[in-house]
């Protein structure tokens, strides 16, 4: 810990590393991008034994004993055989966050505990960020291989000619939404005009599915007023400064234990059930890394299947892993709220990470009519199936 924080010292450098040990990227090779097998090695040193020099005792080395050799030899044989795993290195593949480390990504947080990438050969790190546009600009500057967003920064950044393609729907179900203390009389969208209203950034989803709702009334940007509050959005909500904030289920209930009181609260998916988060990456990565990208989204899919068998365990390592998960019980309702959102009656179909390729397109072309992107974008070229673990493929 840094001194005087509760985060990790780790994060106050930007980087989150999940594998607390150390580790080296090195090149895939041609068997399914899996990591260099020490065997090569081993057969070579063997073969170096076997041409050594021998002395007319079978030594290899003049005065030596042969059972001296010998015993060296098994030594170091066994010494190979028994730890093959040690000398491996692992592929460093790195998140791009559209959060700090949260109770809501425990599944990836608990990377040291649970091991679910290092089983693929992974060494896992995390960048927080701002919201789901930083996310993407943070992989795009090289910082990270994958952008955890959503598809509203997609779509902008799609908008302005970056190749991009959408790899795994990471929650199905639209989470935003906007909330109100009853006694500021804000019941629906179209309330809302003329209030001031919070949102986590002004890259992130909570201010691209305010401008959603408030399109649907017939209001624009300009009819209300934005503020910046950060993450914890909840607590300029109860102090008065806004009235009203654009949050998360999870934000919700958060706010409604720190003593948020009654509220009305506007959903954004009885409008449009757009997936909240995605894993996008660039259309170069998809094309140059697919082995890896392919054993990357089978860890996370184990790992998101774990948090949804296991949520009270989950909620356990959030009070060590999250930087905002003292609170044991808050960490089981937040994570439970997460894992609904992680399936839909497709996953439920086809397993977990299948899009929907209907709502993906009916988003683009609602962005599009709202004036938020200036070009049609055809998401069936966009979207790609073809790494998605399948429903019974094992884990």
């Amino acid at each position: 810990m840094a001194a005087g924080s509760d985060r990790p010292a780790c994060f106050e450098t930007g980087r989150f590393p999940l594998n607390r040990k150390p580790h080296r990227p090195h090149a895939e090779v041609a068997t399914g991008g899996r990591p260099r097998s020490t065997q090569g090695g081993r057969a070579s040193f063997e073969a170096r034994l076997r041409r050594a020099p021998q002395d007319e005792e079978g030594g290899s080395f003049r005065g030596r004993r042969p059972s001296a050799y010998l015993s060296l030899l098994f030594l170091l044989l066994t010494c190979l055989a028994a730890f093959p795993a040690a000398a491996q290195q692992l592929d460093k593949f790195t998140v791009a966050g559209w959060s700090q480390p949260i109770s809501e990504i425990t599944n990836l947080l608990a990377e040291p505990d649970k091991g679910f990438f290092k089983a693929k050969g992974i060494a896992l790190d995390y960048v927080p960020g701002t919201g789901g546009g930083s996310a993407i600009t943070t992989m795009l500057s090289g910082r990270a291989d994958i952008a955890f967003t959503d598809p509203a920064s997609l779509y902008l950044a799609l908008d302005k000619g970056e190749t991009l393609v959408a790899i795994y729907n990471i929650y199905p179900q639209n989470v935003f939404n906007v909330v109100a203390p009853k006694a500021n009389g804000i019941r629906n969208a179209a309330d809302l005009k003329g209030k001031r209203i919070g949102v986590y950034s002004l890259s992130s989803g909570t201010r691209q599915n305010l401008q959603v709702l408030l399109h649907q009334v017939g209001l624009r940007e300009a009819d209300v007023t934005i503020e910046v509050t950060g993450l914890l959005n909840f607590a300029p909500l109860i102090q008065g400064q806004v009235d009203a904030t654009a949050a998360t289920d999870t934000g919700l209930l958060v706010g409604r234990a720190r003593g948020l009181g009654e509220v009305d609260v506007i959903e954004v998916r009885d409008h449009l059930n757009l997936p909240s988060d995605i894993f996008v990456v660039t259309q170069a990565t998809y094309e140059a890394k697919k082995p890896l990208l392919k054993r990357f989204l089978e860890a996370y899919r184990d790992s998101a299947a774990w948090m949804i068998a296991s949520p009270e365990e989950a909620a356990k390592l959030a009070i060590t892993r999250a930087i905002n998960g003292r609170d044991e019980a808050v960490n089981l309702g937040i994570i439970r709220l997460r894992n609904a959102s992680t399936v839909s009656p497709t996953t439920d179909r086809e397993g977990l990470g299948h899009f929907d390729l209907d709502v993906m397109q009916k988003g683009a072309d609602t962005f599009r009519s709202l004036g938020l992107i200036g070009r049609p974008l055809d998401m069936g070229a966009i979207v790609k199936t073809d790494l998605i673990p399948a429903k019974d493929a094992p884990r």
